[in-house]
């Protein structure tokens, strides 16, 4: 749900909550949101917290939640060091002693462990990129899918296509993605490519505005027809009537 929220606020819209503890679950995601939020231009307000981006106090409160944050972690790292430091002192080695062994049960123990908070991370984020997966492919090329999933998310959280393939192959071999998303992709027509963009972004938000897509292939980095760099509504409906045509269009 706050993945699907986050897609559909824009520049210059505020989110409000009732208090922080209604829309986070630690500190350092709590900020993450708000930084999701000044990425696209938008601001948040807590009603019963004295947190509003809009406002030079709200932001000051702000800023003195992410050096509490930044000072927390600072502590955590100092006592871990020191504590492993203490116990190198008194003989103890730390780790796995079947891992140390080279315990093939250990070793596998670990590897599974390894999995499950891979997939945990995956899990989390699944709402940014399954759904575009899930519709877009094989139609479109994984660079193409890519850049779509790219394009509402702040820098810090964009995919790489070997990060995603990698993504994809894991739901694939536990289930939650039909293995057709790794067919190959067929070679598309030059003027075929961009209505096919266009008609995905469409089809991840029905009510998006023409200026929105022009915003969303603008931070894709994808040029006009006529190769500029700039693009205006006008550009897009013309490639989403070409898309309906084409039977693009769901």
């Amino acid at each position: 749900m706050l993945a699907r929220v986050l897609e559909r606020i824009g520049k210059g819209d505020t989110l409000v909550v009732v208090r922080i503890d209604r829309l986070a679950r630690s500190l350092s995601h709590l900020l993450e949101v708000i930084e999701r939020l000044e990425a696209k231009g938008a601001f948040f307000r807590s009603l019963m917290d004295p947190i509003d981006t809009a406002s030079p106090q709200g932001k000051f409160t702000l800023q003195v939640l992410g050096a509490a944050a930044e000072f927390e972690r600072a502590l955590i790292r100092e006592r871990t060091k020191a504590g492993l430091a203490s116990a190198r002192t008194k003989g103890r080695v730390g780790g796995n002693p079947g891992l140390r062994a080279g315990d093939p049960a250990a070793l596998r123990k670990v590897r599974l462990a390894r999995l499950d908070g891979y997939m945990e991370r995956l899990n989390e984020t699944a709402q940014d990129w399954v759904p575009h997966v899930r519709r877009l492919r094989p139609d479109l090329a994984w660079e193409d899918v890519v850049r779509i999933v790219n394009g509402p998310l702040p820098r810090e959280r964009q995919w790489t296509q070997g990060r995603l393939l990698r993504a994809v192959n894991a739901y694939v071999r536990d289930g939650f993605l039909p293995d057709t998303v790794l067919v190959r992709a067929g070679r598309r027509e030059t003027d075929d490519r961009l209505p096919a963009i266009v008609a995905a972004i469409k089809g991840a938000d029905p009510d998006v505005t023409l200026q929105a897509i022009c915003t969303r292939l603008e931070a894709m980095r994808e040029r006009t027809p006529r190769g500029r760099t700039s693009w205006q509504p006008s550009s897009v409906k013309m490639l989403l009537e070409r898309a309906e045509k084409l039977g693009l269009l769901l």
